[in-house]
């Protein structure tokens, strides 16, 4: 039977942010993460839901930051090629910024943070790729600092990995990293349609 959360003992508010309320931050929607190696399960449709959040929140007039992984030339990662480069169905328009980061914290070594307090909203809405890894980190890093994440989970998407103690599928570690996210760091909603 599932337990009380940490957000629960401490008294968080659980409600949704919505797009009128909150500056959206979409994370590492690269190409990198559409094919090859990097490849993952999932991957289109979370595209699909991150789409029309991004055309959701430009019709309501949010503030979107996108980010990037800059993993040097060469590298599935590397923002100066084409695998690199963020997706043409999430694409930045003018205005909204992109920032580079190398650490799963979009926070850390960045200016993050400068644009999401330029954008004046405690509520981010998260989404992107992967939800394990650099969503998760920097849903942690806008907790600690002080703002309310809410996370869109069908925006997201993850692969699957072998580890010491076993195969995990994407299905599973995807829904992991969203109880991590749950326990404590924000809200998930199941799809853009939770927002409040």
């Amino acid at each position: 039977m599932p337990r009380t959360t940490l957000r629960e003992l401490n008294g968080f508010d659980q409600t949704p942010a919505s797009l009128s309320n909150a500056t959206l931050i979409l994370v590492d929607y690269q190409n990198t993460y559409t094919r090859g190696v990097m490849e993952l399960d999932g991957w289109k449709p979370a595209l699909n839901s991150a789409a029309k959040l991004l055309s959701d929140a430009r019709a309501a007039g949010a503030k979107v930051i996108h980010i990037v992984n800059d993993g040097g030339e060469g590298t599935p990662y590397d923002i100066h090629a084409e695998i690199g480069q963020i997706h043409p169905s999430v694409a930045p328009i003018e205005g909204e910024p992109v920032v580079v980061k190398k650490a799963p914290n979009g926070f850390v070594d960045t200016d993050l943070a400068e644009h999401v307090d330029a954008a004046g909203n405690e509520n981010v809405i998260i989404a992107g790729f992967m939800t394990n890894m650099c969503v998760t980190f920097t849903t942690e890093g806008a907790f600690l600092r002080g703002n309310r994440p809410t996370i869109v989970a069908d925006a997201c998407a993850t692969r699957p990995i072998r580890t010491p103690v076993g195969d995990v599928s994407a299905s599973d570690l995807h829904k992991s990293a969203l109880a991590t996210i749950t326990d404590l760091y924000g809200v998930v909603v199941p799809s853009a349609s939770g927002l409040k």
